[in-house]
């Protein structure tokens, strides 16, 4: 596995050092956005190839995160920094009691050796139960992205009940639904102000859309 190295931030050269100080001290934020994306080209992709959209999923948004750096923003023992990517944990449903428990991937930039990992991962530790699957406590790089797959949603919130220095985003996607003859999927991200701004998820918005769009781009022959 690449090694996923942690880097201080120095707070005197940070651009947003001011703003996040301000959202962190003096007017603590927390805010959600939610969006609908055209999934129609890559879920017709997915099929052909006999691949599952899950894992694509979160393949795509650990992917367009990793190209935002503020996005990546972590606090560890008290030091502000960036890691290098982010750690997908994802809930495993549980049909026999309708529970589920968290599960993670380490992330690959190479599509194909995610999405193995991904079916080792789940084929091993998809049928434990808990809070947590029998692989454990995510790393400290873990970021948690969900789906609800059983409906689709115009507004989706998530509230954290005041967790402190907790800056990484949360996703949250739902059912797909037809409009205007493309598929479409929603979605959710829950970020904190101090290290994200409306400008920042435009461009990761544009990055993941870009990449659903063009699948031929990262999935290889």
């Amino acid at each position: 596995m690449h090694q996923n190295n942690f880097t201080p931030i120095d707070l005197k050269t940070w651009p947003r050092a001011q703003v996040f100080y301000y959202y962190t001290h003096m007017a603590p934020t927390t805010y959600t956005v939610n969006v609908s994306l055209d999934v129609s080209v890559l879920r017709k992709t997915l099929k052909e190839k006999g691949l599952k959209f899950f894992p694509a999923y979160l393949y795509l948004v650990t992917k367009a995160i990793s190209k935002q750096p503020d996005l990546r923003v972590s606090n560890q023992e008290g030091v502000l920094g960036r890691w290098d990517v982010l750690t997908p944990a994802y809930p495993q449903f549980h049909a026999d009691d309708k529970t589920t428990s968290l599960l993670w991937t380490e992330y690959c930039n190479d599509f194909k050796t995610f999405y193995k990992h991904y079916i080792e991962d789940t084929e091993r530790y998809g049928d434990s139960h808990g809070v947590l699957s029998a692989k454990g406590v995510p790393p400290a790089s873990a970021y948690i992205i969900s789906c609800i797959p059983w409906f689709t949603f115009n507004s989706f919130s998530l509230h954290n009940h005041g967790i402190k220095d907790y800056y990484v985003p949360s996703l949250e996607s739902g059912a797909f639904y037809e409009q205007e003859g493309k598929l479409r999927m929603p979605l959710s991200i829950t970020v904190h102000h101090a290290t994200t701004d409306g400008y920042d998820l435009k461009i990761f918005f544009e990055e993941l859309q870009n990449t659903m769009d063009a699948p031929e781009a990262w999935l290889g022959a």
